[in-house]
């Protein structure tokens, strides 16, 4: 399917291409994603893995007080806290106590490091990766970092400003409905592929960011 039908379903449904306009988020360009500081990604991380499964709500009300209990998210400060700190932590109600999420933090805190250290800069590897190989980056983030499979890892890109494509339901059914056929959950390999492929062309044919294209698919379902 091409997506031009696509973008005339998604204009129709919302009242036309000036409205649908308005609902796009802004494009950030990869030098501005280079320029983020790490702690901001730690911090969306943190965010994106306490949110899931979670009432979102909820987190975003408690953010204060996460951004207080993990000392502003910064890196150094998080990988030298002893193990009675982080007892502590889990203890500490200005959170959402759960051991397995808050223990995370150290883990993603520690993958931001390895990165560094291997790349150079944490935000110029995630800025530098190609979009045309989304899912790369996806299966980095869930085989080297805590708990950011799935949805968690694409929202965490999106949200520090990555350009992606993040395999809600309505994208995926919208994808499954351009003749694509993958699982109502696309995790396989070739599933992935095949999404990978389909924005790809989506891409080329309009001209149009990953972020945009992924929204615009959403929007044309929901």
């Amino acid at each position: 399917m091409q997506f031009e039908s696509i973008y005339q379903r998604a204009a129709e449904r919302k009242g036309g291409s000036a409205e649908l306009a308005l609902l796009l988020p802004a494009v950030v360009k990869p030098e501005s994603v280079a320029a983020v500081d790490e702690s901001r990604f730690l911090a969306e991380m943190t965010r994106c893995i306490f949110q899931a499964g979670f009432v979102w709500r909820v987190i975003n009300q408690k953010w204060v007080g996460f951004e207080a209990v993990f000392h502003s998210f910064d890196v150094n400060t998080i990988l030298g806290l002893l193990p009675e700190d982080w007892e502590a932590i889990k203890q500490d109600t200005r959170i959402v106590r759960n051991g397995q999420k808050i223990s995370s933090v150290r883990g993603n805190a520690q993958f931001i490091e390895d990165i560094a250290l291997e790349f150079g800069s944490f935000a110029g590897f995630i800025a530098e990766w190609p979009e045309a190989d989304l899912i790369g980056l996806f299966a980095l983030l869930k085989k080297r970092g805590s708990r950011l499979g799935g949805n968690s890892g694409q929202r965490f890109l999106r949200n520090v400003g990555k350009d992606t494509f993040v395999l809600t339901r309505d994208v995926v059914c919208c994808l499954q409905n351009s003749g694509l056929k993958i699982h109502d959950n696309p995790t396989s390999k070739r599933d992935l592929s095949a999404i990978q492929q389909t924005f790809n062309g989506w891409h080329e044919e309009s001209g149009l960011s990953y972020t945009h294209l992924s929204k615009i698919a959403a929007y044309s379902i929901g």
